[in-house]
């Protein structure tokens, strides 16, 4: 039993001591470049959602997916018989109130000119055949104020006569005019009820169905270009001041695995995504993939800097950015310089013959 129990404490002291032997490295050259990651999505240049002008039901649809479209072209026909009713009532009444329609009222009016007209010259002659009576003292002057106050109320009502005139036809102008207008008014409502597309591109996704439901609040298609995409990445606030125009970025596709991909920063927006805290950065493809379609997810790598052979130690072997150990029990502080993901580069404290040791959990 004694032999037995001696056994099992070899063993088990063999193995503490094993286990217990830290790793040891010594500081090598290498490149190293220091990247943000980012993840995000490819999207079609000019995609967009198409929503309704107007609500109503969608009576029919011109296109389906996958279906290749020129700007202009239509997408979809929206149902609302009121505004139909509404229109057709307005033709009507441009109708009715249009001017040439309403010559007669213009007619009635200038007659009235011509009748006041004739008037006036009549009593005119008979005012001033009066007075030239009254001049050789015939007559009386009782018969030569009642000539002149007929006279009078002639050239008035002559007056009044043009001013109805007048009136008339501005009320029909402006009528005929108002009711144009309305006419307009009610085609452009109309066209609102025929959804055109705003660019030339693919028809990526129908998110309605005949017959369904909709309101200007929801999208009822997906459209974009068909060949040139772009990336949009997801920047973490706090990795935001070192993104730079123009800046190299390195990128895989889950729909193309093991493959790497380039592209360059194209543009940054400046407004951040208080709920995500990120920043929406938009890339260009150097080489675009043969084949892409919107939404697909991707991952990428920012390049900020590179240097070539320079020494270089493991990341985990590093202790709070400026520590490492030189022997199991002693820190040495260090200075770096760029990080990626696996490595760090020593800038002062450390040579290629010495040695650290991998710091104990």
């Amino acid at each position: 039993m004694n032999l037995k129990y001696s056994f099992l404490l070899l063993v088990s002291i063999l193995w503490i001591s094993c286990n217990s032997k830290q790793e040891k490295i010594k500081p090598t050259k290498s490149n190293i470049t220091e990247s943000v990651y980012a993840s995000g999505f490819v999207k079609s240049k000019n995609q967009y959602q198409v929503f309704a002008k107007t609500n109503g039901t969608i009576k029919s649809f011109k296109v389906q997916k996958g279906d290749f479209i020129h700007t202009g072209d239509i997408i979809a026909y929206i149902s609302n018989e009121t505004s139909l009713l509404n229109a057709e009532n307005a033709e009507l009444t441009a109708n009715n109130a249009d001017l040439s329609a309403n010559t007669d009222k213009l007619r009635e009016a200038n007659l009235s000119i011509q009748l006041a007209k004739k008037k006036m010259l009549s009593d005119s002659l008979t005012y001033y055949r009066q007075k030239k009576l009254w001049a050789e003292e015939i007559g009386t002057k009782n018969e030569l104020e009642q000539r002149e106050l007929a006279y009078e109320n002639s050239k008035s009502m002559y007056s009044s006569a043009w001013l109805r005139y007048n009136d008339v036809m501005k009320q029909l102008s402006f009528a005929d005019k108002q009711s144009k207008k309305s006419v307009s008014i009610a085609k452009s409502m109309l066209s609102d009820f025929t959804i055109r597309s705003q660019v030339t591109g693919k028809v990526y996704s129908l998110l309605k169905e005949a017959g369904e439901m909709v309101n200007t609040q929801t999208p009822i298609a997906i459209i974009g270009d068909a060949n040139s995409f772009y990336l949009k990445l997801q920047v973490d606030e706090n990795d935001i001041l070192k993104i730079k125009q123009n800046q190299k970025v390195l990128l895989t596709l889950d729909s193309y695995k093991g493959e790497v991909f380039e592209a360059i920063i194209s543009q940054i927006d400046p407004m951040m995504n208080e709920r995500s805290r990120t920043f929406e950065v938009e890339a260009t493809f150097t080489k675009q993939p043969n084949q892409l379609y919107p939404n697909l997810t991707i991952e990428a790598n920012i390049l900020l800097q590179s240097k070539q052979n320079v020494l270089t130690i493991p990341r985990d072997y590093l202790i709070d950015d400026s520590y490492v150990m030189i022997s199991k029990k002693e820190k040495k502080k260090i200075k770096i310089g760029l990080i990626d993901y696996q490595k760090v580069e020593v800038l002062e404290g450390l040579t290629e013959n010495d040695e650290i040791y991998k710091p104990t959990k």
